[in-house]
């Protein structure tokens, strides 16, 4: 084995996991870290992270051969005449390396991560927005895009990997920013993917039994949610939503500053619906003596929830309610989340991301309550994805609209019909859906089939500007769709 290079300006990885059991060298001097061996670079760490298609282990002499100055790992290594490094998790390694090694950039930051099963994208725009409103440089990591402070990147994932999310961290803090607003998804919190992040806020939008297909149990997708909590700041604090009973359960164990918010529970920020009608509603915001009425253009309950958790967090640094207020108002939609689309057409059209089932439950239960003539539905179901989902939206359509359509969303490489199948499982009656698989064609459908006083719900893909088949991405855009089929209406 050859011993470890001169560190020179080379990192240390000693002094950045000191728990590291380093072997064949006495340390390991890195000008970098990459996961993937064909990224692999002079002088970088090779980090062999076991995914669910491939293993790192098995791509160690690609790594070496590329000139990596070592690998670490948190199962044994074959000698490949390199020094090595075994840690308990390698993912959380990579975590933190990626972090190190762009100057620990979150903690030059005010970091507020934004997790739960529904309402993360809405919560964290609304967050980034009362911010910024208010003087503070704000970046944004979410669904719908990647923003610097300066520059907006499309999205590859809600929460991108550790060295993705190291350089926007760091891209911020060049740019200027104070504070920067990121969804944390379950993915990212199972795969540690926000390993050293320091984080000033945690807030939980609510917990559901979506998502299930991995982890595998409710029990795990709780421990996972919570595990935010553990990446707070010493001075971090959480907004917990009273209402829903496992994210207020996470504070029996959390012994940080927190703040509640709720609307049937009693909580610091309190929230009272007034009236709802298809284009706008009105609450009311109550944050210690203070109450004022909050008129919005984006409806439903679940958006109030939205709106007092951003409010929570604008409060905690300090922003007056009457600001705060403005700002929320402010707000005319979030692409794809119960987005209006409107062409003069005698009914109602809204496009939303309800992808599982208790985001399709919450907003037809929200357009039911608005709509004077029926309810109806295009939706469909993701091929490669949770299979356990698709009766319970096919159960959830049938009950709370007038007329379902079963359609396609993104069936990827399985079969259309079998995922419309499964769908149809959950009716009751079968004959009260009707199949179109052309998602395109189906929009078409409900909207010839909407009746003045109507409301169309196109659900499932929300702000996607395409759709995958197969292994191919074609252009595809609910809203344009509908919006081209309306003007043809109007004409």
């Amino acid at each position: 084995m050859h011993s470890c290079p001169e560190l020179g300006q080379l990192e240390s990885l000693h002094a950045m996991l000191p728990e590291a059991a380093i072997q064949g060298a006495g340390d390991i001097g890195l000008s970098g870290c990459a996961c993937d061996s064909r990224k692999v670079k002079p002088g970088d760490l090779f980090v062999a992270i076991r995914g669910e298609k491939f293993d790192g282990l098995n791509f160690v002499a690609e790594a070496v051969d590329r000139g990596c100055a070592g690998v670490l790992s948190d199962r044994p290594i074959d000698d490949y005449r390199i020094p090595t490094a075994l840690v308990p998790n390698a993912r959380a390694a990579y975590g933190e390396l990626s972090q190190h090694l762009a100057g620990n950039p979150s903690r030059l930051l005010k970091v507020i991560g934004v997790t739960g099963s529904n309402g993360k994208t809405t919560t964290a725009c609304l967050i980034a927005g009362i911010l910024s409103h208010a003087g503070r440089k704000t970046g944004l990591i979410g669904t719908l895009g990647y923003f610097d402070g300066d520059d907006v990147e499309d999205p590859t994932h809600t929460t991108p990997p550790p060295e993705k999310l190291a350089e926007l961290l760091a891209r911020m803090v060049r740019n200027g920013c104070s504070h920067a607003v990121m969804e944390v998804s379950r993915h990212a919190l199972a795969q540690s993917r926000i390993a050293g992040i320091s984080y000033d806020a945690a807030c939980v939008t609510n917990v559901t039994p979506d998502h299930l297909d991995s982890p595998p149990s409710i029990q795990n997708y709780r421990r996972t949610k919570k595990k935010l909590f553990a990446h707070l700041s010493g001075e971090g604090f959480a907004v917990v939503n009273a209402d829903d009973p496992v994210a207020s359960g996470f504070l029996k164990s959390f012994d940080g500053p927190a703040l509640t918010i709720g609307i049937e529970n009693a909580a610091e920020i309190m929230g009272t619906p007034i009236e709802q009608c298809a284009s706008e509603q009105t609450f009311l915001i109550t944050a210690g003596s203070e109450t004022l009425p909050v008129r919005t253009q984006m409806i439903g309950t679940h958006h109030i929830y939205n709106c007092l958790t951003a409010a929570a967090v604008g409060l905690t640094y300090g922003l007056e309610l009457p600001r705060i207020v403005r700002s929320l108002e402010a707000a005319a939609h979030v692409p794809g989340r119960l987005e209006r689309i409107e062409c003069g057409q005698p009914f109602s059209v809204f496009v939303d991301f309800a992808h599982t089932p208790d985001a399709l439950k919450k907003a037809l239960q929200t357009l039911r309550a608005v709509t004077a003539g029926r309810v109806i539905c295009v939706f469909g179901a993701g091929g490669e994805r949770d299979r356990t989902k698709r009766p319970l939206m096919g159960r959830i359509a049938e009950q709370y609209s007038d007329l379902a359509i079963v359609t396609s969303d993104n069936p990827r490489r399985e079969d259309q019909m079998s995922i419309m199948i499964g769908i149809l499982k959950g009716f009751s009656n079968v004959e009260r859906a009707e199949i179109i698989p052309d998602r395109g064609e189906a929009i078409r459908h409900a909207l010839a089939a909407a009746r003045p006083d109507d409301c169309v719900l196109i659900a499932g893909k929300g702000h996607e500007r395409f759709q995958i088949i197969g292994d191919e991405q074609f252009d595809f855009d609910d809203r344009e769709v509908a919006k081209r089929w309306l003007y043809q209406l109007e004409g």
